[in-house]
């Protein structure tokens, strides 16, 4: 259910805001979504794994949390980041 490094650093790659940006509020969204979307695959098939489907609800409220962080940081850095990532807020 945890995404590969080669994602990982694609991401890092795609998100980061300054040459050595590894863990910025952009990355931390950007590999929870990806996170988000393999473990709601792996709950549409196994409906009765409630461990997931708690740890997903914590990973969405973590996800939550940073992108109202980035939205008072900056609107359009906010809404840039909800268009690449397809988000709906």
């Amino acid at each position: 259910m945890s995404i590969t490094k080669e994602k990982k650093s694609n991401l890092i790659d795609k998100f980061k805001i300054n040459e050595k940006d590894t863990g910025s509020a952009d990355i931390q969204v950007a590999i929870l979504s990806e996170k988000i979307k393999t473990l709601t695959e792996h709950l549409k098939q196994h409906n009765k794994d409630y461990i997931s489907r708690r740890g997903l609800l914590s990973m969405v409220g973590k996800r939550r949390n940073l992108l109202s962080y980035i939205k008072k940081k900056s609107e359009s850095r906010y809404s840039d980041l909800i268009k690449s990532l397809g988000l709906r807020r």
